[in-house]
């Protein structure tokens, strides 16, 4: 287990207050026209078909692994249970600046990308010395944002090759690597310090226009097998769902 520092330290940037959720712009349109029908004019042809919705985040709430996935032990974080309901709040690009590294080891790490999605759902669960954790959190984005955020991560791990604690001291090395198996595609960061005994992996995983990311320090691997293991289960269950909109 890692004990370098607190559990559940939260990037701000991915769980903002309900409050701040903006209501939905509207749909935009295909990128095709649909064809005409015998004896109407190309003028005269059908609309475009509005672009799907991406899903709410109430939606997305309902594809986060349940409590009883976790392992004994473990329970639900309240304070870190977080999603936009059924509003949309506006997607955001952020300058390109350096990213602040050490929010790699707080939940909402997806942020660092600089790009914030339409709707979310977190939370975390924390077993009962609070010294492990498993954090889940789905975002959903407008048109290809989505597969940008996934470019961003390997940017982010180029920019981060490492960080100092400032919790236990040492200096946290970061590596990432794409990942096979996992939606539509996948990337695994994975941070270690001589100082903790035991590492954390995040894993990030498409889904059509949604992206789950995932934190864990749970098992003696640096969390890599569990982390996995709880991402496959969240695409599986955006995969059941259909959440492949946009």
């Amino acid at each position: 287990m890692r004990l370098s520092s607190p559990a559940l330290k939260v990037l701000a940037v991915a769980t903002l207050p309900l409050a701040l959720a903006a209501c939905s712009s509207g749909s935009g349109t295909s990128s095709s026209d649909s064809a005409p029908s015998a004896g109407q004019s190309a003028k005269s042809a059908a609309p475009k078909s509005p672009a799907a919705e991406p899903p709410t985040g109430t939606e997305l709430k309902k594809a986060l692994a349940p409590a009883s996935y976790f392992p004994s032990g473990f329970a639900v974080d309240a304070g870190f249970s977080r999603d936009t309901g059924d509003d949309f709040q506006p997607q955001t690009t952020k300058s390109a600046a350096k990213p602040r590294c050490a929010d790699l080891g707080a939940t909402g790490w997806i942020g660092l990308t600089g790009i914030d999605g339409v709707s979310f759902a977190q939370n975390s669960y924390v077993n009962d010395a609070r010294t492990t954790e498993l954090d889940q959190e789905i975002d959903a984005y407008r048109d290809s944002a989505a597969a940008d955020v996934m470019k961003g991560l390997a940017k982010v791990v180029t920019a981060c090759p490492g960080y100092p604690d400032s919790d236990v001291g040492g200096k946290v090395k970061v590596t990432g690597a794409p990942t096979g198996g996992l939606g539509d595609e996948a990337y695994t960061i994975t941070l270690t310090n001589p100082a903790w005994e035991n590492g954390t992996t995040l894993v990030a995983a498409r889904v059509g226009t949604a992206v789950v990311s995932v934190l864990s320090t749970e098992g003696d691997d640096n969390g890599a097998a569990s982390g996995k293991k709880l991402t496959a289960h969240i695409v599986a269950s955006l995969e059941k769902q259909g959440t492949q909109q946009g």
